[in-house]
């Protein structure tokens, strides 16, 4: 199995379940180049961690960091983030 297989290459933002349980979930996304995940907050603390390509990730507190991969980021619950595609990126959500 590859990540990338997961995904359409005809939708900007995509996401797909890996794993899913009681205790939490993981989630594939894809972000293709010059495409954005909206704003938008989590309910519980994240990681978000780059696989592939090169994102650009914000949040309403002024953060503002570059992803390449085998970088990642905590996001915390509560604040507002987007996430932009600087090329077509590979990503992995555990929440």
């Amino acid at each position: 199995m590859n990540i990338q297989e997961l995904h359409s290459e005809h939708k900007p933002v995509s996401t797909v379940p890996l794993f899913n349980n009681k205790e939490g979930n993981v989630i594939a996304l894809q972000i293709m180049k010059d495409e954005q995940l909206k704003a938008h907050t989590t309910p519980v603390p994240a990681l978000l961690i780059c696989i592939l390509g090169k994102v650009a990730f914000e949040n309403e507190l002024g953060l503002k960091e570059n992803l390449l991969p085998g970088d990642y980021i905590n996001i915390a619950a509560g604040v507002s983030h987007w996430v932009k595609g600087v090329e077509k990126s590979q990503l992995v959500l555990v929440k």
